[in-house]
């Protein structure tokens, strides 16, 4: 599955309060066409979350959870043709999803919120994401921030892998994620993916996932004020272009039809190396 080709992951948001799309996929239908567009533009894999976890967002209930993406889950079944990854922290939702046909988890807290969400993981032998994250959405962005960033965030990965590991998990099941955006400092979101290819030394698979985040809205900020997470596509696309020369296997976005022209041709450059 990973190999020379990165892959593009895309963000499905079904929340009434996301960053990125402000609730727009929040209705069942509205989720499920957004999702065989999302296929039809070249996504690999799609990245289900019913539970926003932007700065300063609060947690809602695995029932509240599982009541948003199920429905959705259960209209894909038998018309989506690419893996479902499922954004949660919770094992009673990801229980749920995969019996929906869920195959990934994508687990933000890296089993810290829900020791039990590695039990799942094991016994279904599904691949997950560990993301580091320095607090909680709710006050990640409030700091202190580390000062040296790639070491707090190294340390980071290497205890939520030990925890894995610990519970059973596989090896060959484990992808990282470096966090961007979450609980970094704008500063820091630039040194990670400058040096993304330092975190290639654990041995995993790498997800980037910086799409239309906050420091990028900042950094193209004018007199008129910051950019819309609408508006970052192209600043997004330095990113990711970024990520993937830096070494990552999957990069997950909103803007997939754009995002797979930006693969495709840093992919190119990669490889010519």
């Amino acid at each position: 599955m990973l190999g020379e080709q990165t892959l593009v992951m895309g963000v499905l948001n079904v929340t009434p309060d996301s960053f990125a799309d402000g609730g727009r996929y929040f209705r069942t239908s509205a989720a499920v066409a957004r999702a065989l567009e999302m296929q039809q533009a070249g996504a690999d894999l799609l990245d289900i979350g019913g539970e926003s976890t932007r700065p300063g967002s609060k947690g809602v209930s695995a029932e509240e959870e599982i009541g948003r993406i199920l429905p959705v889950l259960e209209k894909l079944r038998g018309k989506l043709r690419i893996p479902i990854s499922v954004d949660t922290q919770k094992a009673r939702v990801a229980e749920a999803a995969v019996a929906a046909g869920a195959e990934i988890i994508n687990d933000v807290s890296a089993l810290r919120s829900d020791p039990a969400l590695a039990e799942v993981v094991r016994r279904h032998r599904l691949p997950i994401v560990l993301m580091h994250m320095r607090g909680e959405p709710r006050t990640m962005q409030e700091g202190p921030f580390a000062r040296n960033v790639l070491l707090d965030v190294k340390n980071g990965l290497h205890a939520a892998i030990a925890r894995a590991r610990k519970a059973g998990i596989a090896r060959s099941q484990i992808i990282v994620d470096p966090g961007i955006g979450f609980g970094k400092s704008y500063a820091q979101n630039f040194e990670l993916l400058a040096r993304l290819r330092e975190l290639a030394a654990l041995g995993y698979p790498l997800l980037v996932g910086a799409s239309r985040k906050r420091f990028i809205g900042a950094t193209l900020a004018t007199a008129d004020g910051e950019w819309p997470p609408d508006e970052r596509v192209w600043g997004t696309a330095a990113t990711v272009t970024a990520a993937i020369l830096g070494g990552a296997h999957i990069v997950r976005v909103h803007d997939v039809a754009e995002m797979v022209q930006v693969v495709r041709i840093a992919d190119a450059v990669a490889q010519s190396r």
